[in-house]
């Protein structure tokens, strides 16, 4: 056992103080990415670990693409998953690759074409809400806006 080693098992069993869960996030990062990771690849982690943005997201999906998708007969939904429609399953592996590359063009033209407006609403600084709050009010006001009561997209079913 090298003495990094042990250095580093004794701060995290014994001395590592944790007021959330960053600090052991951004080690695990850092040993799995070979001693090296971006500020961006941290937090990508980071945020894999945040429910309540897995929770905002769930919404997004069930109410937004989940509908859209299944009204055009591309997806159906089974509970909680999503599957492709029968017919769309029958597609082949080169067709498949095919049609992943054209929403990863069509992802790119957007994003190349939206910019930084498709997250403006969720950037901190401009007195954005985190997203945890923002989700939690939205519950707690049955998904309605407080000041004018229109519906929000995220309305649950």
């Amino acid at each position: 056992m090298t003495s990094a080693y042990k250095s580093l098992r004794d701060f995290i069993d014994h001395k590592m103080r944790m007021s959330h869960i960053y600090q052991p996030v951004m080690l695990e990062t850092l040993f799995e990415r070979g001693g090296q990771a971006s500020m961006r690849e941290i937090a990508a982690q980071i945020l894999g670990h945040d429910e309540s943005q897995l929770d905002y997201y769930e919404q997004i999906v069930k109410n937004m693409p989940g509908r859209v998708l299944a009204s055009h007969g591309i997806v159906q939904r089974a509970g909680d998953n999503y599957l492709l429609a029968p017919a769309v399953m029958d597609l082949s592996g080169e067709e498949r690759i095919d049609l992943i590359r054209r929403c990863r063009e069509a992802l790119e033209v957007f994003k190349e074409k939206r910019g930084a407006a498709i997250w403006e609403h969720r950037r901190p600084g401009l007195g954005i809400i985190p997203g945890r709050a923002r989700y939690e009010t939205l519950k707690r006001a049955a998904f309605r806006c407080e000041l004018c009561g229109r519906a929000h997209f995220l309305n649950v079913a």
